[in-house]
């Protein structure tokens, strides 16, 4: 055994779990880590594994977590009196005492928002991510009309679950969001410069409103299911009216210093092309996003019966030539832009997501070849397609709505110092009372 001090060497390197040194701190940003944070950080990591491997028993999590057992009972307790999760069926094992199985909670569910430039998808999502209902209402360019659309299809919703609490609502933007103010920022395709959506929807709702591009959204879907698990450097690329990214580095979301972190779509490279909606000339998305394909299609074939992207690429599957040919098109220039991400971002993982995975066996080549050959040193980042991405959209605007509905409770524990050791109780009881 090592005493104090010693440092311990394997090859001249020093042991990453013994060496210890000064790191450098921000300190006017830092604050100290609190027992109240580290219990709710325990709360998390508990519904994780509850979430996860449900039914489950109050040993088995200790033993899965490595907590006590005494702290895995206080954490349950007050997950059942916050109704996230329940108390199920009693098993016997051939030792010990009976074991009470804990599941995640089934009268739970959020509000989850896609919204497009023509149309917002709107659903009711249960915590553990399943779709239970979907209903799609018009968007038009005022955005105060289509927010009167969505707020009666929700109203419609919330009469046919009345039996459940909703937790909030999660919303996914085609464009960009500011992460301080929750306004949209940008978003070129759907033409709703700097509009309050979230505080139109929470004054009506008195729900929490929380919302976020929808290259993100789809990236925090993967991560919400489980299927990021071990990779900390990814790169989360939505292909649809326009082309965004969503970069998650060392296992955070970056969001940039204005919330623009992933605009991609927006970066010139041929300074001649088509004008692009951000009022640039030759963006990479005017060349690789599905609307481009769509009307390239629509100026060759003007007597078609082609509305939208989905009716383009069943004609791929059907083996039209010309939509082979202008998807094939679409998918070598959505390979050679990804050089831009290579280089600056060299991430581990690229995720694609948008309708044109939907012909991803066809596609998938094409951009891989690109992708190897515009390398500039080393080997190129492993190449997946990610989830179905109308669902992604939606389950991802539901999980960061529970994302940071804990953060939210967190703010409200540590602005209120009177509130210490009650959170969990006073989220609970507002619950409870609504």
């Amino acid at each position: 055994m090592m005493k104090k001090g010693d440092v311990r060497r394997s090859s001249g390197m020093h042991s990453p779990d013994r060496l210890r040194g000064v790191r450098k701190i921000d300190l006017s940003t830092v604050s100290l880590a609190t027992s109240d944070l580290a219990r709710e950080i325990n709360r998390d990591i508990v519904l994780e594994f509850i979430r996860f491997n449900q039914p489950i028993s109050r040993v088995n999590l200790a033993r899965l977590s490595g907590l006590q057992p005494s702290t895995i009972s206080a954490i349950v307790d007050n997950l059942v009196q916050e109704r996230w999760v329940k108390e199920g069926e009693v098993v016997r094992g051939e030792r010990g005492r009976p074991s009470t199985m804990i599941s995640i909670s089934d009268d739970l569910a959020i509000f989850a928002i896609d919204l497009r430039p023509d149309r917002a998808i709107v659903a009711v999502i249960s915590l553990t991510g399943k779709l239970l209902a979907q209903e799609t209402v018009p968007v038009s360019p005022n955005p105060a009309t289509a927010v009167s659309g969505i707020l009666g299809c929700i109203s419609g919703l919330q009469k046919r679950f009345a039996a459940m609490t909703f937790e909030g609502v999660g919303v996914s933007v085609p464009g960009r969001v500011d992460p301080v103010t929750q306004r949209i920022l940008m978003a070129p395709n759907l033409h709703w410069h700097d509009y309050d959506l979230k505080s139109a929807l929470e004054k009506k709702l008195k729900l929490q409103v929380e919302m976020d591009n929808d290259a993100n959204a789809c990236l925090a879907s993967e991560i919400w299911h489980g299927r990021l698990d071990g990779v900390r450097n990814a790169v989360l690329v939505a292909v649809g009216e326009g082309v965004g990214a969503s970069i998650y580095t060392g296992g955070q979301l970056i969001y940039g210093f204005n919330g623009l972190a992933g605009e991609i779509g927006h970066v010139p490279i041929d300074p001649k092309g088509p004008l692009c909606g951000c009022g640039q000339r030759g963006c990479w998305e005017v060349f690789a996003s599905s609307r481009a394909a769509l009307d390239r299609y629509l100026d060759l074939k003007r007597d078609t019966e082609v509305k939208d992207i989905n009716d383009l690429l069943r004609l791929v599957k059907e083996g039209d030539a010309l939509a082979e040919k202008l998807i094939g098109q679409q998918a070598v220039a959505l390979g050679a832009g990804l050089r831009l991400i290579t280089a600056v971002l060299s991430p581990e993982l690229i995720l694609v997501a948008g309708e044109i995975t939907a012909v991803w066996e066809k596609i998938e080549p094409s951009v891989r070849k690109e992708l190897d050959a515009r390398m500039l040193a080393g080997q190129a980042p492993r190449l997946k397609r990610a989830g179905d991405w109308q669902s992604a959209r939606l389950s991802g605007a539901a999980a960061i709505l529970l994302h940071r509905h804990v953060r939210f409770h967190r703010s409200t524990h540590e602005s209120n110092p009177q509130a210490a050791g009650t959170s969990a109780k006073n989220a609970a009881r507002k619950r409870s009372n609504r």
